[in-house]
């Protein structure tokens, strides 16, 4: 390790801004959480919905909210829009167990729901784990329910159960990848039995969800729920130097990059922060980075900053910069195998720069061209950032992506920088509060550059 970023910082410093981070954990588990909360912060900061103004200036400050499940926020800048923006784009949504449309059935004098697991996740890590379902039902008159059932000291919670050991010869003979499969990913939600004959243990829950809920069965169908790990956000270590919680790929981004442009006045360029939902499972759908909303959203800039034309956009974006704020594999002490030591991000070595993620021969990724990758460090120099450059482990290893190729395909010069994780996709990650503070000098540096 080269590079130690606690000896550029004042710890008490560091330690309240983490603070911050950790209570924007505990309140945002779901992506819908975050874009509530970031829109309460925004709200706060003086931001304003891009719909309520009619020309923008600069300094002005106004957001936007797609479908409940991704916001953008933007200080205009003092420049003309068409010299482009400073973009960090980060992403809301984390790994995670959702419901089925249809997944309430009862078995062995129990009540069960059935799950289908979203992003990449090592299936025994979600078992015997205490789960809080939070999420919306949207009955057929469209009216909204909001679930949020776990998080309350006095809530019930939920679990996916496992196999005890006395029993698990076969099981723990297995690979992993076959001990647990997804539809083995059922959670007891329920054993009390209602007088009916049939169905009695499954009918004592919907008759509960009726009576406080009020909701049916078949709106199920039209519903987001999520099981996402109970236990909260902590402080780790006996010095309180790490963080442990769940969701904090890539939630750690998202908040530094907001606490960043949320402390923005007159930047030189337009500054914009973009939450996207969706990257865990290829940033597809209207929500995720693949839509065309982030394109709109820039057209509706341009169209109340002097005018809109198609030429204008493409303008725009050429002359935009991006920096793809996610979360890279920090090294580990007891899988250092699969890390090549010179190119690791090491925890507390402060922000995390990848030139290129993606697997093996440089797939799925955006590989950001040599003059970038050196504007970004000259600014990061120039602000004291402690930084570090790394790649996703060892090459063949495996790998993963970011949202960096999807705007980078839009002639957007990209870059991948974040803050390194132990344990990621788990439910309980793991990231150095000094890395965590340099994210948020880092994102906040690049947004004045």
């Amino acid at each position: 390790m080269e590079k130690c970023a606690w000896t550029a910082v004042d710890r008490a410093t560091v330690f309240d801004f983490c603070d911050g981070y950790i209570s924007y954990l505990n309140a945002g588990k779901t992506e819908r959480l975050c874009v509530t909360i970031t829109e309460e912060m925004a709200k706060n900061a003086g931001f304003v919905p891009l719909d309520t103004v009619d020309n923008l200036t600069a300094g002005m400050k106004v957001y936007q909210v797609n479908r409940a499940k991704n916001i953008v926020l933007a200080v205009i800048g003092k420049e003309p829009i068409t010299a482009g923006v400073n973009l960090v784009a980060a992403h809301i949504d984390s790994p995670r167990v959702d419901l089925k449309p249809n997944p309430l059935y009862e078995d062995s004098g129990m009540a069960m729901v059935k799950t289908h697991y979203y992003g990449g996740i090592k299936k025994y890590q979600w078992t015997a784990i205490p789960l809080s379902l939070i999420g919306v039902v949207v009955r057929a008159d469209g009216s909204v329910v909001d679930i949020n059932i776990g998080e309350e000291a006095t809530d019930p919670v939920f679990t996916i159960t496992d196999l005890l050991p006395h029993l698990a010869v076969e099981q723990m003979s297995k690979k992993m990848t076959e001990a647990f499969t997804g539809e083995d990913l059922n959670a007891l939600i329920g054993s009390l039995p209602s007088d009916d004959d049939k169905d009695k243990y499954k009918d004592n829950i919907l008759t509960l969800i009726r009576e406080k809920y009020g909701f049916e069965e078949e709106d199920f169908i039209s519903a987001e729920l999520e099981l996402v790990p109970t236990f909260p956000a902590r402080s780790l270590g006996l010095d309180s130097s790490m963080i442990g919680a769940y969701g904090q790929d890539d939630r750690v981004c998202a908040y530094t990059a907001l606490a960043g442009i949320l402390e923005l006045t007159n930047p030189t360029r337009t500054a914009v922060c973009f939450l996207a939902d969706k990257e865990e499972i290829g940033s597809v759908g209207n929500t995720g980075m693949k839509s065309r909303f982030f394109e709109n959203f820039l057209a509706h800039l341009a169209s109340k900053c002097g005018g809109y034309t198609d030429l204008t956009l493409r303008e725009i974006l050429t002359n935009s910069m991006c920096l793809s704020a996610d979360v890279t594999a920090g090294m580990d002490p007891n899988y250092k195998s699969v890390c090549e030591p010179l190119n690791s991000a090491y925890m507390g070595g402060g922000l995390a720069i990848c030139k290129y993620t993606g697997a093996r021969g440089k797939s799925s990724t955006s590989d950001a061209n040599a003059e970038f990758v050196a504007k970004v460090r000259g600014i990061f120099n120039q602000n004291n950032i402690t930084w570090q450059i790394c790649e996703l482990g060892k090459v063949d290893q495996g790998g993963g992506g970011t949202v960096a190729q999807y705007i980078a395909n839009l002639d957007v010069d990209t870059l991948d920088v974040g803050v390194p994780l132990l344990s990621m996709h788990a439910p309980f990650e793991v990231a150095s509060k000094v890395d965590v503070y340099m994210a948020y000098l880092g994102y906040k540096a690049f947004y004045l550059a």
